[in-house]
């Protein structure tokens, strides 16, 4: 059975973030905790010089692509439950051929 590759890319922004540097201090922990919960790897692919926004994706590998989504759903799900002083601007999850 060939493994399947899931990302999600999210849109996040950060309410007050008047720097660069005050944006790391909220996304670096957010990014760990991601690491943790979800077992995905999670990197920031985009608007790094923006202060307020980041576009951050987690990648997953699993032989069930209906599992892989899932998966990807409970992080989306999560955040917006249990990381209040974040938006979610918006997500997209995409399995790769």
């Amino acid at each position: 059975m060939a493994a399947k590759i899931a990302t999600l890319h999210m849109h996040i922004h950060f309410p007050g973030s008047d720097s660069l540097k005050a944006k790391r201090r909220r996304l670096l922990p957010l990014m760990e905790r991601l690491r943790r919960e979800f077992n995905v790897s999670v990197a920031e692919v985009d608007l790094r010089d923006k202060w307020a926004d980041a576009l951050v994706c987690c990648v997953l590998v699993n032989t069930e692509i209906g599992q892989a989504q899932r998966s990807l759903q409970k992080v989306v799900d999560w955040l917006e439950k249990h990381w209040p002083d974040v938006d979610l601007i918006g997500e997209e999850i995409e399995v790769l051929p």
